[in-house]
């Protein structure tokens, strides 16, 4: 974005913003042991939809482990227990102007996560401190890994911070959890989304598991043997990620088959749960900002 934010773009922003930290924080005060965890997604993004809003992409509770993209299949039973540490990701639009934020939450009795998640969001508070224009990403990066690493944790090096924009989550520049050279400086009217990951482990994660969430990245190149009304339900999402939970009101197989042929086609990407090694834990902290002329305004505070 080259130019400053007009307006009505930037209420509309300012709106997302507001409405992500308020599911934010109702997140964090029901996400409890014995809890379902469709039912803290389905009510988060409920919430977005009464206050006039949508979900930006699908939201995410990843557990333990599993430091991102979990979202609960159709019909998940799985319940939230004692001990776990638990992340809510998720993000809100307001005609199209996206806002992403997460928390992580400790469910132990004793607070055995606590010292991570506080490394995290202290981190996400450095990196805030450190952002503005003309700053150079790499110098955001710094900023987390000192203050992981002074926690005795590791930050995640291969997830990143990102863009945002229109009707597009992720978008350049990438904001790493690392010191690195290059990457490119901050501009005024960029809107960024800083996202500091924290693990007890070696801080690298794969990709292990069902996909539960896609994205739709090129017109499909045949529509044979595609379903019209799926074809038609997955691209009113405009191109922003949805979830196999979305689509419960179509028939399941012909649902499958759209996600299977559009994948394979190269129109579809999957999105597979991101873990780091069994038994690490992992924190995550998120929030969205503008970059202004003199420093930054946080939108999901």
């Amino acid at each position: 974005m080259q130019q400053l934010i007009d307006e009505d773009a930037l209420q509309k922003w300012r709106q997302a913003g507001r409405i992500a930290a308020e599911c934010r924080e109702w997140a964090r005060e029901h996400v409890r042991p014995g809890v379902r965890l469709a039912h803290v997604l389905e009510t988060v993004e409920a919430m977005m939809r009464e206050r006039g809003a949508e979900p930006a992409f699908p939201a995410q509770t990843s557990r333990n482990h599993i430091a991102a993209h979990y979202c609960s299949p159709p019909d998940d039973a799985t319940m939230y227990a004692e001990g776990d540490c638990v992340k809510v990701d998720f993000g809100v639009h307001v005609d199209g102007w996206v806002a992403d934020t997460a928390t992580t939450i400790d469910l132990s009795s004793d607070g055995r996560w606590g010292k991570l998640i506080q490394a995290s969001a202290d981190a996400l508070k450095a990196a805030i401190a450190t952002a503005g224009p003309g700053v150079a990403v790499g110098e955001i990066g710094a900023a987390i890994e000192r203050t992981i690493t002074a926690a005795g944790f590791e930050p995640v090096r291969n997830l990143t911070g990102h863009g945002v924009n229109r009707w597009k989550v992720h978008t350049p520049p990438q904001i790493p959890n690392y010191a690195e050279r290059g990457g490119g400086k901050l501009r005024a009217g960029q809107v960024i989304a800083i996202e500091p990951f924290a693990s007890t482990g070696r801080g690298y994660i794969k990709e292990r598991g069902k996909s539960e969430v896609f994205m739709m990245v090129a017109p499909p190149k045949s529509a044979k043997g595609l379903d019209r009304d799926v074809l038609k339900a997955i691209e009113g999402w405009r191109g922003l990620p949805i979830a196999r939970r979305y689509f419960t009101h179509l028939d399941e197989e012909l649902v499958e088959t759209a996600l299977s042929k559009l994948a394979k086609q190269g129109s579809l990407m999957r999105f597979p749960p991101l873990v780091e090694d069994e038994g690490v834990m992992v924190a995550q902290t998120e929030h969205s900002m503008l970059i202004t002329e003199h420093g930054v305004e946080v939108l999901t505070a």
